[in-house]
């Protein structure tokens, strides 16, 4: 009993809260060739600094094994520097989900954010509270944290990552009047506030429909029953198809056309002429600019 509660204090000293644990397992890597005249060693801290908020803060109260934790890389590209602290670029995030059975990495998102400007001050502690809206870093990237979270959840269980959706909403909420651009609903059909509220809006629940079964009943099926885990992505597919009658512009349905365009082609290539027929129809309906991508599989 002494044992135990020793145990118990000495991990409330540390900081750390039982039961709890880091969630990611991020690669992050600044790009900034184009900008001349900074230090590279700014550079070089700003990948370490974004690096330790993103994986080593906890960002939700469920505990991940070390080999649960989520994949992705972060690239953030600076085109531009103000200054010697205002940066202005953009970042391309891709998430990754394992597949059952297999050693495949499945992407789930790959956008690319062109409104990113930031104050960066090497060696300064990178402070972030929900609710809160410190500066544009670290709302920009605790917003791409909640987000995958709910990616995440939604893979594994229906509308599973709502709690994390509302939570990256409340960081565009709390944006708001920072008039940094991204967090506006009015600036446009593709930024961080209408990715969001795509994915929390009811009359878009077939995305999030098809990224449940997509991955769950589909790819983590297929090592064991390739033929029935291929027929139910084939399924999934008429999810695409709904949103793109209701609104074919809308931005989640453009970035998980992106992500999944090129697995959905190599998993019909050995399909059946019937599975790869009706494959073909949906996407160059849905996904027009890469009809000829598509129709690859029948050559």
């Amino acid at each position: 009993m002494i044992r135990k509660a020793i145990i118990i204090i000495i991990i409330y000293l540390a900081g750390i809260t039982p039961g709890f644990s880091q969630e990611f397992l991020g690669n992050i890597q600044i790009q900034h060739q184009s900008v001349d005249g900074i230090d590279p060693s700014v550079f070089s801290n700003m990948e370490t600094t974004i690096f330790e908020f993103m994986n080593n803060r906890v960002w939700s109260t469920y505990n991940f094994k070390i080999e649960e934790r989520i994949e992705f890389t972060m690239v953030i590209t600076i085109n531009e520097v103000q200054g010697s602290d205002i940066f202005s670029g953009s970042i391309n995030l891709v998430l990754q989900r394992p597949i059952y059975g297999s050693d495949y990495n499945s992407v789930v998102v790959n956008l690319v954010d062109n409104d990113v400007r930031f104050a960066f001050v090497p060696h300064q502690s990178m402070d972030y509270s929900d609710g809160t809206y410190t500066d544009n870093l670290t709302s920009i990237l605790a917003f791409y944290a909640y987000l995958m979270l709910g990616l995440d959840f939604d893979t594994y269980s229906l509308e599973g990552g709502t709690q994390f959706y509302e939570k990256a909403m409340a960081v565009a909420t709390s944006a708001q009047n920072s008039n940094e651009k991204g967090w506006q609903a009015f600036e446009g059909p593709r930024n961080r506030y209408q990715l969001i509220e795509n994915l929390l809006n009811t009359s878009y629940t077939d995305m999030r429909k098809l990224l449940y079964e997509y991955h769950l009943k589909g790819l983590d099926v297929m090592s064991k029953d390739l033929i029935g885990g291929r027929a139910v992505v084939g399924k999934t597919l008429k999810y695409y198809k709904n949103i793109y009658n209701k609104r074919s512009s809308l931005y989640l349905l453009q970035v998980l056309l992106e992500a999944k365009r090129a697995e959905i082609i190599n998993i019909f290539t050995d399909a059946s002429p019937a599975e790869k027929i009706e494959m073909v129809n949906i996407m160059k309906e849905v996904d027009p600019p890469n009809g000829n991508r598509y129709e690859a599989v029948n050559k």
